[in-house]
């Protein structure tokens, strides 16, 4: 097939273009130099030269606390950016996958999210997200929009590395407990959007690594899986803490678990537990070391 991917450069776009590669596929890899999202006319031009039957909609502005003081910056990009990807793709009868977030939630809810709840974001982050998942409902006749959360993956910053660095040099580390999750590795959720772009069966879809965890729990796996799969020296002591204790300008969701109802029901394939994704990124981190 022919797919377009945005945001190309980022770390789940990197992932998404390696893999539909290495599946045979026809690739165009924009980064925001060769297709910047906010430019409309540019946008019309590149998809439509390409002419691609699916178009993977990676790019996103992703800085949550920044966006709070910028909120015209996010909304360009996640709201107007997304329109134009939108139109665009429309324009060529290609299907569209837009990758949204768990902060379109408030984190108040007891139970995981489904895919049908009703959102409620907090941030400007998760608002301009929000808004992007609307555009695409109303412009686009053949999409998916697949909210994912605590990704990480091999390129890029994230939370898993900046842990990783953290824990052997810091004596003492604190991390919140109180905000729960699924993290998602960027090669598993790449593997769902190939499955995803094959079908027909559009809608919204809920795609993390199986489970929940704090993000304190999470750094203990990561420490853990670190000295045992590579062998790495952590020195930090792990403490927990409460979000109160590491105040942020954006609010974040105490409960971002989402449950993967359209997986289900459409009988896809789920995503691995999110710990065994976990293991493999270390394991691939120090083939790539």
């Amino acid at each position: 097939m022919k797919v377009l991917v945005t945001g190309a450069s980022g770390q789940l776009g990197r992932d998404v273009v390696l893999l539909l590669k290495k599946e045979g596929h026809s690739v165009l890899a924009c980064t925001r130099d060769q297709m910047d999202i906010t430019d409309q006319s540019k946008v019309n031009d590149v998809i439509v030269s390409f002419g691609p039957e699916v178009v993977i909609h990676c790019a996103a502005y992703t800085a949550v606390d920044a966006a709070e003081t910028d909120m015209d910056g996010a909304y360009r990009v996640n709201a107007v950016g997304t329109r134009n990807v939108a139109v665009a793709s429309e324009k060529v009868g290609a299907k569209l996958i837009y990758i949204s977030t768990d902060y379109v939630f408030d984190g108040a809810s007891v139970t995981p999210y489904q895919e049908y709840d009703n959102t409620n974001p907090q941030s400007v982050y998760g608002k301009s997200k929000r808004a992007g998942e609307l555009l695409v409902q109303t412009l686009s006749s053949r999409w998916f929009i697949v909210r994912t959360s605590w990704v990480y993956g091999l390129y890029g910053n994230n939370f898993v590395k900046t842990m990783l660095k953290l824990g052997q040099e810091k004596p003492k580390l604190q991390v919140v407990h109180d905000q729960k999750g699924s993290p998602t590795y960027t090669v598993d959720l790449a593997k769902f959007l190939l499955d995803l772009m094959a079908d027909e069966k559009y809608g919204i879809y809920h795609a993390s690594n199986i489970g929940s965890c704090t993000w304190y729990e999470f750094t203990q796996a990561i420490f853990e899986e670190a000295q045992a799969i590579a062998g790495l020296s952590i020195q930090a002591k792990l403490e927990p803490c409460t979000t109160e204790q590491f105040p942020r300008p954006a609010p974040r969701p105490r409960n971002s678990v989402m449950d993967h109802l359209s997986i289900r029901t459409n009988g896809f394939l789920d995503l691995r537990p999110w710990r065994e994704g976990l293991k493999s990124f270390l394991i691939s981190k120090c083939k790539d070391e």
